[in-house]
């Protein structure tokens, strides 16, 4: 039984390295259509009803064919059975459900700016960006509710809501982006103990290594008081030990997995001011990564000092 519930556990985190693939896709396509460095919305774009259209069909294609090719290539060969949940929710002490937040927030956000590019008011855009983000990587739990193989999650769905309602709530009160999730990836010595499960290179490392994931909440001070434009505070949460996605399992062979806390400074690059689009291009893709930087880590291990942790 232990053996079975570790190769379901094993199938289900390659499901989920195909299904962040697909998701890295979607918001490469997205990005396409947004030239701004920043999540920014604005009313000062005229409506233009074709872009919109063009929009609207070439997203709709892409998804369509991505479902499509996804299920070609993954869930087509397991059997299929009637709609039904699997309880997911105490695995990888919910390391893998901030990757969902954040996911959800951000393929909210560049929904939501492409769609004001096409001349839709701002809130409006908020409004159907987020909609649009929380299809867009929740539809996939539909595949997963008919697999025998795997289930639909409840708190997969709760996260990604967390992270669509969290960009929505931010637009719609502030009209910008003030507290901003955040990704960060350090290599650990557990993935070459179970390769298969948590990577055996850095690109599938940084996908399915849960202990080396570490997920931020950066907050734009100079907006709430008197702070450098350039200098953000951000708060990190990731875990550590964990070789099986249930503490018991990782108990039996001899881990310790723990929470992590963290405080730490961050860098707003978007208080770079230039007229390169290429420089506005890489402003926006690193502004959803956290850099380097000094920090301070709490867990039940005590605290401790990074000098300068990623």
């Amino acid at each position: 039984m232990e053996a079975l519930r570790n190769s379901t556990n094993s199938a289900m985190l390659l499901s989920s390295f195909v299904r962040k693939g697909l998701l890295f896709f979607l918001l490469t396509c997205l990005s396409i259509h947004i030239s701004k460095a920043q999540f920014l919305l604005n009313d000062s774009i005229s409506y233009q009803p074709k872009k919109l259209t063009t929009l609207g069909i070439s997203a709709g294609a892409v998804y369509g064919v991505s479902m499509f090719a996804l299920n070609e290539a993954w869930y087509k060969e397991n059997k299929r059975e009637e709609f039904h949940f699997f309880n997911d929710a105490a695995e990888w002490k919910q390391v893998d459900k901030a990757g969902h937040f954040y996911t959800a927030f951000y393929l909210s956000a560049l929904s939501a700016q492409s769609i004001n590019q096409c001349g839709v008011k701002a809130k409006k855009s908020a409004l159907l960006g987020s909609l649009a983000g929380f299809v867009l990587i929740s539809s996939i739990e539909i595949f997963d509710g008919y697999s025998e193989a795997y289930g639909a999650s409840v708190s997969d769905l709760i996260a990604n809501a967390g992270g669509s309602v969290f960009y929505w709530w931010q637009q719609n009160h502030w009209q910008e982006l003030r507290l901003q999730p955040k990704f960060s990836f350090h290599r650990t010595p557990f993935a070459p103990l179970r390769p298969a499960v948590l990577g055996e290179n850095i690109p599938t490392e940084i996908l399915k290594d849960y202990n080396g994931q570490t997920y931020w909440l950066s907050a734009d001070m100079d907006k709430f008081m008197r702070f450098p434009k350039w200098l953000n505070l951000a708060v990190g949460y990731g875990a550590h030990s964990m070789l099986y996605a249930r503490d018991a399992t990782n108990t039996a062979n001899g881990y310790d997995p723990y929470r992590q806390y963290y405080l730490s400074v961050d860098f707003d690059l978007t208080a770079i001011e230039t007229d390169s689009k290429f420089v506005r291009g890489l402003i926006k893709a690193l502004s959803v990564i956290k850099l380097p930087a000094p920090a301070l880590e709490m867990s039940k291990k005590g605290v401790k000092f990074h000098p300068l942790y990623f």
